[in-house]
């Protein structure tokens, strides 16, 4: 062999280390072990990941599939070093808008990407994805780590996510959704992972770093705002299953007044008593440091309601009891109207504090 061949060029002198990517995927086997559930028949290392329906219980199935990502919430958690909670979020935006379709979440993939592959970070953020599918009952089964220099800035990443779920033929959301149904609103845990464009604006605006004091609460303000979004599939899904509701619907970009009437059939609107909600302090601080208005608030900000479910009048109570079972804070925003031409209405929004 020539003296030329011996000193060429590699892979890892191009800056992809195959030997750091394989260091991850044995980190990460544990984490993926904790999401293992009935129907997964391989799972990490192979060409593909393999799940049997029938073994996961369904008869007649339809598959349902979400991909999402986390969005400019990343840059904060990049800026921060606090990494471990957007794998939680990534599952969420996810699995939450799956249970929406009346699905169960039922296997997860994940797209992790970056300039140069830091073991310990990457394995931070899917451990936190592993979080997230244990919360929503679903199966890390596989994924994807893409090292690639040149693409990003040192320490940058970015992340998408992709659910499958199923639902036996027939039991699909939303549907007979009418007037009268009942609409109950179901707390956030904050921001979650839609506008945090405004917000980072809004904190420069105010002349603060992540590292400042959380002008809200405590601990810091970047702290606070990566707060995960809370993922409501096992609450939803035990409502469902108890009878009575017509439709979900997941508040993410778009706020209430975008995301609530995509699950309203024409010639109906949704009637929401905006005083019934209580705002938690870290929309007060975004609305008064941002001067922003109201409306723009409802169509950015969960504004405090991460979930609506649309159900039937006579099952409200019980619906209710059982998401407070399930460790839900539970509002009731209002009811469905015939008012075409409308799709959505709401009173004067008050603000108040939580």
């Amino acid at each position: 062999m020539s003296d030329q061949n011996k000193s060429g060029l590699t892979y890892a002198d191009a800056g992809v280390d195959i030997d750091a990517g394989n260091a991850l995927v044995d980190r990460i086997k544990p984490a993926a072990k904790r999401t293992n559930r009935s129907g997964v028949m391989a799972g990490l290392g192979g060409f593909g990941a393999l799940f049997d329906l029938a073994d996961a219980g369904y008869k007649d199935p339809i598959l349902v599939a979400a991909t999402d990502g986390v969005g400019t919430k990343l840059r904060i958690a990049i800026d921060t070093g606090h990494v471990d909670g957007v794998g939680i979020d990534l599952v969420a935006m996810c699995v939450n808008d799956l249970v929406c379709q009346g699905a169960e979440p039922l296997l997860f993939l994940d797209y992790f990407a970056t300039g140069k592959l830091e073991t310990e970070a990457a394995a931070r953020i899917i451990e936190g994805i592993s979080e997230g599918c244990v919360r929503a009952g679903a199966a890390l089964i596989g994924g994807e780590t893409a090292e690639m220099p040149g693409m990003y800035p040192e320490g940058d990443f970015d992340l998408a996510g992709f659910a499958v779920g199923a639902m036996e033929r027939g039991s699909h959301l939303p549907a007979g959704v009418c007037e009268g149904d009942v609409l109950l609103g179901l707390a956030s845990d904050g921001v979650h992972s839609n506008g945090y464009s405004l917000v980072r604006r809004v904190a420069d605006h105010a002349g603060l770093s992540w590292a400042s004091p959380n002008p809200f609460g405590a601990g810091t303000l970047g702290e606070a705002l990566l707060t995960p979004t809370r993922i409501y599939v096992r609450q939803c899904l035990a409502a469902i299953r108890a009878g009575g509701v017509h439709g979900l619907a997941h508040i993410t970009g778009g706020g209430l007044t975008e995301n609530l009437p995509r699950v309203l059939p024409e010639g109906l609107a949704a009637q929401v008593d905006l005083a019934a909600v209580r705002l938690p302090r870290v929309f007060q601080w975004l609305r008064e440091a941002g001067g922003i208005a109201d409306s723009e608030m409802l169509k950015t900000f969960n504004c405090g309601v991460g979930m609506v479910l649309i159900v039937a009048a006579d099952r409200a109570d019980a619906i209710t009891d059982v998401l407070q079972a399930e460790g839900e804070t539970v509002t009731r925003l209002g009811e469905v109207v015939a008012q075409p031409g409308a799709r959505l209405t709401h009173s004067l929004y008050t603000g108040t504090l939580a």
